[in-house]
């Protein structure tokens, strides 16, 4: 018998001829429990607008695929998706030429290091090493936020739309700079390969470690350069459309002053 994902047994509406209608509540319901924690089945409610009983069905199918995971009246995201998106980031061919490169940045600098790809008018982060307890936002692996609030997003945002002149300042710079005196934070972050690619890579910690200048800018464009050189040529052009880094689909996003 073929296994699904989480190891569930397929059910009557699993498979081939799944309708949409099923896919789409799943989608739903998956999607209220982006900001993490748990939920009640009234909390989903109110997040989807599902009605009671509909939220009620997919929750208790979702549990059982493990997807969902119970504790009494509530519940959290379940360890079925939490091994999926391990595969995922495994498979991830970006991800995977770029941590050797990520780890020595890491070593060398004793920074947070990101590494972020565009998604329309967000960023996805697909890998962090280190924590900095001053970041303006926690980030984490998988999260998403909005592209033009972070160094790594505007350094994306300005390698992606070469006719902006918001981001000019940014392009002549070669990097995308941010600092916050008040949480005593600093960020820095440079795109991976040549105008209009879709990744980034970003160091951040405590301002008084944060050098802006060529001590931390210059390992930071090796590491850029290197995870460039590592990918497979047919590769970058066939991913840059998977991860939605067009200009068309961030057109419109405005340019936040360059910190």
């Amino acid at each position: 018998m073929r296994e699904t994902p989480g190891g569930a047994s397929p059910g009557p509406d699993d498979g081939d001829g799944v309708p949409g209608a099923v896919l789409d509540r799943a989608v739903l319901v998956l999607g209220a429990f982006d900001r993490g924690g748990q939920l009640t089945l009234t909390d989903v409610v109110r997040r989807t607008g599902l009605p009671r009983s509909s939220a009620h069905r997919m929750i208790v199918r979702l549990v059982r695929m493990r997807w969902l995971r119970r504790d009494g009246r509530r519940y959290s995201l379940g360890l079925g998706l939490i091994e999926l998106g391990s595969l995922a980031l495994h498979q991830d061919r970006l991800r995977a030429a770029a941590l050797p490169f990520l780890h020595e940045l890491h070593r060398s600098t004793r920074l947070v290091v990101h590494l972020a790809v565009l998604a329309g008018r967000d960023v996805v982060c697909l890998e962090k090493l280190g924590r900095c307890p001053a970041e303006p936002v926690p980030t984490r692996v998988g999260g998403r936020c909005p592209a033009r609030d972070n160094a790594i997003g505007r350094a994306l945002l300005a390698n992606t739309l070469g006719g902006e002149r918001e981001y000019e300042g940014i392009r002549r710079a070669g990097a995308a700079y941010e600092w916050d005196d008040r949480r005593g934070y600093g960020a820095i972050a440079v795109p991976v390969g040549p105008p209009g690619a879709f990744a980034a890579v970003g160091i951040s910690g405590p301002r008084a470690h944060v050098h802006f200048d060529s001590r931390h800018v210059a390992p930071l464009r090796a590491a850029a350069n290197s995870i460039w050189r590592s990918t497979d040529p047919v590769w970058r052009s066939r991913d840059r459309t998977r991860y939605g880094a067009s200009e068309a689909a961030v057109r419109g996003v405005p340019a936040t002053r360059l910190l």
